[in-house]
């Protein structure tokens, strides 16, 4: 996440011509993490990175900013949701039947035979 934000940070200085900045872009990213991670306070940032609580501030805005900027509309986002939700519960159905194949006889009758079903997480 370091190295995504750093590189973003870079790009977007490079957009608006940035001449100059206390903070080089992966500093940058590391004082933003910190906050979004950690939650130190914008006094604490601004005394470990060695900048005011202004820039401290000006640095998280901005970032925030353009994180938000590359994230998908609520629209995008619903409807990707609803179609994981479809596949993990198409995941999750198959998984049964595929238990209960591998068990002919027994019908959920047994001592703490509970089948539980985590979808995998990840990408895509």
């Amino acid at each position: 996440m370091l190295r995504f934000l750093s590189e973003r940070l870079g790009a977007h200085r490079l957009a608006i011509r940035s001449r100059w900045r206390r903070l080089p872009a992966g500093r940058q990213a590391l004082l933003v993490l910190a906050h979004l991670r950690c939650g130190h306070m914008y006094a604490q940032l601004a005394a470990g990175f060695g900048v005011g609580v202004a820039t401290a501030y000006r640095y998280m805005r901005e970032a925030v900013d353009l994180l938000a900027g590359l994230a998908p509309t609520l629209a995008e986002a619903m409807r990707v949701a609803a179609t994981k939700h479809f596949d993990q519960q198409s995941e999750v159905l198959r998984l049964h039947q595929a238990v209960q194949e591998s068990h002919p006889g027994d019908q959920g009758q047994g001592e703490g035979q509970d089948v539980q079903v985590n979808p995998p997480h990840g990408p895509g």
